[in-house]
């Protein structure tokens, strides 16, 4: 994650490798440069009960590996599975740029930019589950 650079609100929380770590009243901007550090924006992440569609599943495997509780060694072929799944429905060429960014962070090790990659499609997947006959 070699040239990351977070740019926090006010009072924003942010975990890196696994502590939370708070703004102080402006807005600041931070640059993380060691490599392979564990970073995920709190106002970001999805909660359990809340990963409760096939792309925020997804986003919340890859969450987890962000915050270190998954090894992402041990996940990397279940969440090139997962992306494979998900490449089935979404067909488009906008998602399909996304799905393939995703897969190759994954490839590449680099979860934060899959996780980034894969926000991408949350808002067509609530567009296609609103439109979803009952």
């Amino acid at each position: 994650m070699s040239g990351l650079v977070l740019k926090l609100a006010p009072k924003e929380r942010v975990l890196v490798n696994g502590a939370v770590i708070e703004n102080g009243d402006r807005r600041s901007r931070l640059s993380i440069v060691t490599p392979d550090a564990n970073i995920l924006r709190l106002r970001d992440a999805i909660h359990p009960e809340d990963a409760n569609t096939p792309v925020r599943r997804v986003c919340y495997a890859a969450q987890l590996i962000l915050t270190g509780d998954v090894d992402p060694k041990e996940d990397r072929l279940a969440m090139l599975r997962r992306l494979e799944e998900l490449s089935q429905v979404f067909t488009d060429p906008d998602s399909r740029s996304s799905l393939a960014e995703a897969t190759n962070a994954i490839l590449n090790d680099n979860h934060y930019r899959c996780l980034k990659a894969l926000r991408t499609l949350l808002p067509r997947e609530e567009r296609l589950l609103a439109i979803r006959p009952s």
